[in-house]
């Protein structure tokens, strides 16, 4: 980023400590509270840490460099995005892997959004409720990188302006990259979902169980309970997870148990039984024969640092 060491008005740079790595972020106010964070960082270890619920605004964020992940399976980096709504973000674990990260990070109150998508009424889209959350858990989404996407966050890292003009310039694309995160979400609320024969309710509740096995995949309802728990009958809930993420409840479950347990194990904090305990598994034979089958090598030789055979 071109001078660095000499911010405008309502731009504020940091420098990461020496000890963790090298690099910075820059932070410009492009609105008034719409920030726009822009870093550049090489981290020198890996990082697992948990974090406290807390009043999350609305975020959007592109890496164009490195790879983040949280413990309910969500990831950033290598192929996706992040959009994450207002509300409250729920303690978790989150973690990234050493190596550069650059890119892009938007944060604003929920009321702005109001400002960039309105309805014809001037109140926030209907379409966009889903981001403010209010009191309730926020809604954390990742949407897969787009060539359009990485173009652009790419254009907001080379802002060719200063003063007035660059404001304006990174106001604009800021709208941009929002409107091409959020084009296919917005896409199946306009009825263009993959199964019209799952009315929007039916739909609502089965992302709702999807949650609540995200957020207790260490321990997770039985089926049954799954269903009283979101208000359809299992037949409903079975069918449902098959149209709308094309795979069985066990299958969901068990593939995001993987992909937490290889994060966990990358970061090589824990030993293979401590995974094997927080996801869920009793038995360390049984996930070790889970997680082989999901990438092609033993927990172990995850844990020393063998690259999968099997990919995702």
């Amino acid at each position: 980023m071109n001078n660095l060491q000499n911010p405008e008005p309502n731009e504020f740079i940091s420098q990461i400590s020496s000890w963790e790595g090298k690099g910075y972020e820059r932070e410009i106010e492009v609105h008034p509270n719409l920030w726009l964070s822009i870093y550049d960082i090489e981290y020198y270890y890996d990082s697992l840490e948990k974090t406290d619920e807390w009043d999350h605004p609305v975020q959007f964020q592109v890496l164009l460099a490195g790879k983040g992940f949280e413990e309910l399976g969500g990831q950033i980096g290598e192929g996706y995005t992040l959009i994450s709504g207002s509300g409250v973000q729920r303690a978790m674990l989150m973690g990234s892997l050493k190596g550069r990260y650059m890119g892009v990070d938007i944060h604003m109150p929920p009321e702005l959004l109001r400002t960039f998508f309105p309805a014809e009424d001037g109140d926030i889209s209907p379409q966009l409720k889903f981001l403010t959350k209010g009191n309730d858990w926020q809604t954390l989404i990742y949407p897969e990188t787009t060539t359009a996407i990485q173009g652009v966050a790419q254009q907001i890292v080379n802002c060719p302006y200063r003063g007035m003009t660059k404001r304006m310039y990174l106001q604009g694309k800021i709208q941009e990259l929002m409107a091409l995160q959020l084009a296919p979400i917005l896409a199946q609320e306009d009825g263009l979902q993959p199964s019209p024969r799952l009315k929007t309710q039916t739909i609502s509740r089965i992302h709702h169980a999807r949650d609540i096995l995200l957020s207790r995949l260490e321990n997770p309802p039985t089926l049954l309970e799954l269903t009283q728990m979101v208000g359809i009958s299992d037949r409903t809930l079975r069918y449902g997870f098959r149209e709308l993420f094309g795979t069985t409840v066990f299958g969901y479950l068990t593939n995001k148990r993987m992909h937490r347990a290889e994060q966990l194990l990358r970061s090589g904090k824990l030993t293979v039984t401590q995974v094997a305990n927080f996801v869920g598994y009793a038995q360390q034979g049984h996930f070790a024969i889970a997680f082989k089958r999901k990438f092609g090598i033993t927990p172990s030789e995850c844990l020393s640092g063998k690259k999968n055979i099997l990919g995702a």
